[in-house]
């Protein structure tokens, strides 16, 4: 019995969250635009998502960036829906509106609230339903959660690793801040949003020298001091770009690199949605729901730390507060263990050459 629903033509996604976020939901979004392929697809999301996808092939036709609301554009408190936003999307007369925005406290009421035929997506126990739910649960990998929501409207893939495609356009905004970058490159991205989960950037410095290659250091304007401090500890002369590059010039050097190594961020999942291996250091309560599913070309690194180092706190509850420490939670990954899958990894890439 086919699950997709008659007549659509017109599709709204709500994910406004951060990049990782966004790439972990592309097999989902290329899967629901397979199913419909005469719809339009709108993504509900950010203006950086607007920038990102213009012009830029994918499942995605549209973007409306979504002003902050918390719960739904920020988890900041004390921003309401606006006056008038739900009623200028409803003139937009979607035929099917999808929650792959969390449990669904605040988001399923939003994605209801804006007049679609048909609602579907995620639900934990305090949310509202929709048309037709699963049941979010905190410990499930992010990507394989919103396949379940695509399948809902008869959306289905066996592509599972997240691709997005390189343009013309990214990378003439390389070669404008870089030029031509150099052979065998090896980027380093020593930055994350959450403190918890940097790895010391003089290891990154110490891996990034052991393998010989030219090396490039990537990060945010407001990582530019950890990216400095990468390449002040290494031996061999290393390139920074943070702070200098967007995130469409982001992914065409990602393109042009051998390898990242990388903590638990965005730019990992850009990287490997754009074919370059990776191996990434993550805390074993992140792996769960944001660790690459396949290992041919991405290798972890795991800390199994389960309690704050400063602290003692429980790291394992998702319903406990966090304490207010800021410690790495990866610090005793050993350089050792992340030279070696690097090296594995160029090593393959060398062989197939």
């Amino acid at each position: 019995m086919s699950t997709t629903i008659d007549g659509v033509r017109r599709i709204a996604v709500l994910r406004a969250n951060a990049l990782g976020d966004f790439v972990m939901a592309l097999p989902a979004l290329a899967a629901v635009k397979a199913a419909y392929p005469g719809a339009r697809l709108t993504l509900l999301g950010h203006e950086w998502h607007a920038g990102l996808l213009r012009g830029r092939p994918g499942p995605i036709d549209e973007v409306v960036a979504l002003p902050p609301i918390s719960g739904v554009g920020t988890t900041d408190p004390g921003h309401p829906v606006p006056p008038g936003l739900l009623e200028r999307l409803a003139r937009r007369g979607f035929d099917l509106a999808l929650q792959m925005h969390g449990g669904g406290l605040y988001s399923n009421p939003f994605v209801r609230g804006i007049g679609a035929r048909f609602t579907a997506g995620l639900r934990s126990p305090d949310a509202v339903p929709l048309d037709r739910w699963v049941r979010y649960a905190h410990h499930q990998h992010e990507t394989l959660r919103l396949l379940e929501v695509a399948a809902l409207v008869g959306g289905s893939t066996a592509a599972v690793e997240p691709v997005l495609a390189v343009t013309g356009r990214d990378r003439a905004e390389l070669a404008a801040v870089l030029g031509d970058p150099p052979p065998g490159l090896v980027a380093v991205h020593p930055g994350a949003n959450d403190p918890r989960r940097r790895w010391p950037p003089e290891r990154f410095a110490a891996v990034a020298d052991r393998l010989g290659r030219p090396v490039v250091v990537t990060g945010t304007g407001r990582e530019r001091e950890l990216a400095d401090r990468v390449a002040a500890a290494m031996r061999a002369p290393a390139t920074v770009t943070a702070g200098r590059l967007g995130l469409g010039a982001l992914a065409a050097l990602y393109r042009r690199c051998d390898l990242l190594i990388a903590n638990d961020t965005g730019p990992r999942h850009l990287a490997a949605a754009v074919g370059t291996p990776t191996v990434g250091i993550y805390w074993c309560g992140n792996i769960v729901n944001a660790g690459p599913l396949t290992r041919t070309s991405h290798r972890v690194l795991i800390s199994w730390l389960t309690r704050c180092p400063a602290c003692g706190a429980d790291g394992m509850d998702p319903e406990a507060g966090l304490c207010p420490h800021e410690t790495s939670w990866v610090a005793g990954v050993p350089v050792e263990a992340v030279a070696e899958q690097a090296a594995d990894l160029l090593d393959r890439q060398d062989a197939g050459r």
